[in-house]
């Protein structure tokens, strides 16, 4: 931990620092004052699913925040964020997927298509060729075929 990023407050909890395997939530305080809750599971890497709620270790947010205590204000420079407020910290409850790259990796693969299927309906609205015109319709309706 760098001392230059840490202030503490004085209500701050000598309980549970965050570790992996722990349930924070956080305020993330940005240039105004204003503030936004996140509460997330740290966990590692290869566990990591934001959108489900587990946070990686090796992130810069966990990074920021990694053996700090509820209570602590931690500065953080993203965006307009500028500091990070733990509000509590206690043992996880649950579990990650098993496998969550293959959840991921299946998110990335249908993404792909559905913006090469936009690609493709782009492409038959703009091609008028000497054997006829492409159907847009067509393309969208049985592109998973």
């Amino acid at each position: 931990m760098d001392a230059d990023r840490e202030e503490v407050t004085p209500e701050r909890d000598q309980g549970n620092p965050v570790l992996v395997g722990t349930c924070v939530e956080i305020e993330m305080v940005d240039a105004q004052g204003s503030t936004e809750r996140l509460a997330f599971d740290v966990v590692p890497n290869s566990k990591a699913d934001f959108a489900a709620g587990f946070l990686g270790a090796g992130t810069p947010l966990a990074q920021a925040i990694l053996g700090h205590y509820a209570g602590d204000t931690v500065s953080y420079a993203l965006a307009d964020i500028v500091a990070l407020r733990i509000l509590s910290v206690r043992a996880s409850e649950r579990a990650p997927a098993s496998d969550p790259t293959s959840s991921r990796d299946a998110a990335i693969r249908k993404a792909i298509s559905n913006s090469n299927r936009e690609d493709a309906v782009r492409l038959a609205l703009t091609v008028d060729v000497k054997w006829g015109d492409y159907d847009p319709e067509g393309i969208a309706s049985h592109w998973e075929e």
